[in-house]
């Protein structure tokens, strides 16, 4: 068999529920829908960390958090204080020094590029050293940090740190074209990592394409449930109510049909170089997000302490290989951003040869057979600093350690988790073997010098390494301040 090229596409902060073939009959996503309807859609898809840095390292790693050792969102480490801006210095908390945090690890970037597949990062890498390629990757376009203004960004090109003129998303895009150009005549296949920075905010009516937002100007924003503030919101993400909430709706939306024009444009140039038959072409999102949901804006960090519900931890995934997956089909079973690295070493005919030890499994077969019946008990888990989550398709259990408050959730019956049955007496004996269960996971796939439970962790941002190999007294960002809600 040929060895297939892989083009994979990642939203940041894309609700699994934000798009038109997810159900949202407010939302424009043509292509994404394109995709869906030649592919599979998994609508049961979740993510390791319900925020964006360690998210992203456990996809490219295989790994949870406490292994890989990005804890919460990068706010130190990326780029050498030196090079910056006095006005980009004068953000940060800490003088700042390159860190590659995965560099421990053996990404399956580097599994392909040890193979023969040439390694090509377009868009936001957000883990760390961020004008170095790391893990086989030798073609390089991204961002300085995490966060990015949507016009006229400053970007990482060829090595070099500048402002770019023109909207991110289209720069991403445009970038990732040329490469699909320059692999087009190789014997050799390509892996192209197109990492957009839609939807994540700011999603402000100067922020993005005026084409984009217009779509939008009538929207009635049924889609989301309209509820007075959950308790725990925090100041981490933008948020609203009456006009306000609908100004930010509108925002968010206007990136994903921008970042949705592009990704279109990408599938179009595949199939004019005639790639389409011999490219794998996979979409998620680093994490879930809430915009309303359980009354909450933003992600797993949108409250204090951190949440877990299925609107933080749930991602959009679509796969598509023509003449080779299912088309058009939908696939419940369960599976995690975790499954990615072996699922696609399996398709890749690779063997699986790592550092650190793998807690996913391929889903290879499910994309041939997406109702194929698996014999074994499907369970996800989920972390974010103390906060972690076990959950299978009937039960969600989520422990914040030391001190709690904790969840259990009958997500067959309360599938808005609404109902919190954690202190209910006839479920202890479950609650006991569901955390023995979740406890035995993580004793076997964390690092004990990374874990964690033993940090800081606050939802806003690390400055350095975890563990004992931190160079800062203070690892994390300060106390988050609440929202008085209505």
């Amino acid at each position: 068999m040929k060895r297939p090229n892989i083009l994979f596409l990642l939203a940041d902060d894309m609700g699994h529920w934000a798009m038109r073939n997810a159900g949202n009959t407010d939302i424009c996503t043509p292509n994404l829908d394109r995709l869906a309807a030649r592919g599979v859609k998994f609508d049961s898809f979740f993510c390791a960390s319900p925020v964006c840095s360690p998210a992203r390292a456990s996809i490219l790693t295989g790994t949870m958090p406490s292994c890989h050792g990005i804890l919460d969102w990068l706010d130190g480490g990326s780029l050498d204080h030196n090079c910056l801006s006095e006005e980009m210095k004068s953000y940060l908390p800490h003088e700042t020094i390159p860190i590659q945090y995965t560099d421990h690890l053996t990404a399956y970037t580097d599994i392909l590029a040890d193979n023969g597949w040439r390694c090509a990062l377009s868009g936001k890498w957000h883990m760390g050293d961020s004008m170095t390629p790391q893990h086989g990757f030798t073609d390089w376009y991204t961002i300085g940090g995490g966060g990015v203004r949507y016009f006229d960004p400053d970007v990482i090109r060829d090595g070099r740190f500048a402002a770019e003129e023109g909207y991110i998303t289209d720069l991403i895009a445009g970038n990732a074209l040329e490469r699909l150009e320059a692999f087009a005549g190789q014997e050799d296949p390509f892996y192209l990592s197109v990492h957009f920075t839609a939807p994540h905010s700011p999603w402000e009516e100067t922020d993005h394409k005026k084409e984009f937002l217009d779509l939008y100007r009538d929207c009635g924003f049924t889609a989301t449930p309209d509820l007075p503030y959950h308790p725990w919101q925090v100041f981490t993400c933008p948020h609203g109510q009456g006009e306000r909430r609908k100004e930010l709706l509108r925002g968010y939306y206007a990136a994903i049909t921008a970042m949705d024009h592009q990704i279109g444009r990408l599938l179009d140039r595949l199939e004019e170089l005639g790639l389409t038959e011999d490219t794998i072409v996979i979409f998620t999102s680093d994490n879930g997000m809430n915009l309303g949901q359980h009354g909450i804006w933003g992600k797993g960090n949108g409250t204090f302490p951190q949440n877990m519900y299925d609107s933080s931890v749930k991602v959009p995934f679509i796969a598509s290989w023509p003449g080779h997956f299912a088309q058009g089909a939908v696939c419940s079973e369960l599976f995690s951003h975790y499954d990615i690295l072996p699922t696609l070493c399996d398709l890749c005919g690779l063997p699986v040869h790592t550092r650190q030890a793998l807690p996913g499994r391929s889903f290879r077969r499910w994309l041939w057979e997406p109702d194929l019946a698996d014999s074994r008990p499907v369970v996800v888990f989920d972390e974010y600093g103390p906060v972690r989550m076990i959950r299978d398709r009937e039960w969600k259990l989520v422990l914040r350690y030391p001190y709690g408050p904790n969840e259990l959730y009958h997500i067959s019956a309360d599938p808005d988790e609404t109902e919190n049955l954690f202190g209910d007496p006839s479920q202890e004996e479950r609650i006991v073997a569901m955390r023995r269960q979740m406890e035995e996971w993580f004793l076997r796939y964390s690092d004990p010098d990374l874990d964690g439970r033993k940090e800081g962790v606050t939802g806003t941002g690390q400055y350095c390494r975890a563990g004992s190999r931190a160079h800062l007294a203070e690892k994390y960002g300060p106390m988050p301040k609440p929202v008085k809600g209505e």
